[in-house]
């Protein structure tokens, strides 16, 4: 599966795979939304089970999406943008080594994350990840930036 053109068969079968057998990404909404060499974009939508509140300027809450939210598609995001370095993108494992992410600011709408590979190596993996949501006036603004670090199991 290394043609370009196969890209769109594997979002495909990797969205078919978080709904059918991943309930927490199910869950959360997960959808992916590209695929292409070495890059990934993911989206998770708002939804108040997501949120927690923090005092707003005029006393109401103002609910955030869980910045925990935003490291689960941090770490999907970056994770499953290794394997389109795979020769077969559908074999082998990925598991996360280590992952940092910096938050910009409050995440108020639907989360977007965009992964880049920095570097696929024989045993170790690196992405950049960065995370952007809509804002109260409708523009989209990074929420997150991150990086995460993989151990790759090749079957090849």
């Amino acid at each position: 599966m290394t043609d370009d053109r196969d890209f769109d068969s594997l979002a495909a079968v990797l969205q078919s795979y978080i709904d059918d057998h991943h309930e927490f990404l199910s869950w959360l909404g997960t959808g992916v939304e590209a695929v292409e060499r070495g890059g990934m974009v993911m989206s998770i939508p708002y939804d108040d089970k997501l949120t927690n509140g923090r005092p707003g300027t005029d006393g109401e809450r103002t609910p955030d999406i869980h910045g925990g939210v935003a490291a689960t598609l941090v770490d999907t995001t970056g994770g499953l943008a290794l394997r389109t370095e795979l020769d077969d993108p559908l074999s082998g494992a990925i598991a996360t080594i280590t992952l940092n992410v910096n938050y910009l600011r409050p995440a108020t709408g639907d989360l977007q994350a965009t992964a880049e590979v920095v570097r696929a190596g024989s045993t170790i993996g690196v992405s950049e990840i960065i995370v952007e949501s809509e804002t109260p006036d409708g523009d989209r603004e990074p929420v997150a930036i991150a990086q995460g670090a993989y151990r790759i199991f090749r079957d090849d």
